[in-house]
């Protein structure tokens, strides 16, 4: 499991794709909890990459990564930020970032505030989306969680 140090602590952000910040979210349903693997860029607030799964396991933060990857349009260099999850911290996670020449880094205490805009968004889903309001099953959450960053990345004003 690998950890790294926080790249990110009085950093100022100026630009696309200078900073990703990653964090995953529960979401209820009534067949248990679903959870929400999300990469944000820092700049412009905007969900690059993203998962619903069924469980904790790497997979799903991997898949929304991927994603992010996929999507990157500029050639500089890029910090990956999340907390110290265990999901961040393995093995499959950390060599993705390594072939996407992305460097990582992590929060360096359990202080949700080390990763604000990620904790952030997780809330602006969760409250203005009314994604904390459960689903009943995993399928419907992901198809309204599909439409829901849609809306958010697209008409949502960021600031």
């Amino acid at each position: 499991m690998k950890k790294h140090r926080n790249l990110v602590e009085g950093v100022k952000i100026a630009r696309p794709e200078q900073v990703w910040v990653a964090d995953i979210t529960y979401i209820p349903t009534r067949e248990g909890h679903s959870y929400l693997s999300l990469v944000t860029d820092a700049y412009s607030k905007k969900i690059v990459g993203y998962q619903l799964s069924e469980d904790l396991r790497a997979e799903g933060p991997v898949k929304a990564l991927r994603m992010a990857v996929g999507g990157k349009r500029y050639g500089h260099g890029l910090i990956h930020h999340s907390d110290r999850g265990l999901q961040y911290c393995s093995e499959e996670y950390q060599q993705l970032l390594e072939e996407a020449q992305i460097k990582p880094s992590m929060t360096e205490k359990y202080d949700p505030y080390q990763n604000a805009v990620a904790e952030r968004v997780n809330g602006i889903l969760k409250g203005e989306f009314g994604l904390e309001r459960g689903f009943a099953h995993h399928l419907e959450a992901v198809r309204v969680i599909a439409e829901s960053v849609g809306i958010y990345n697209s008409l949502r004003p960021h600031l």
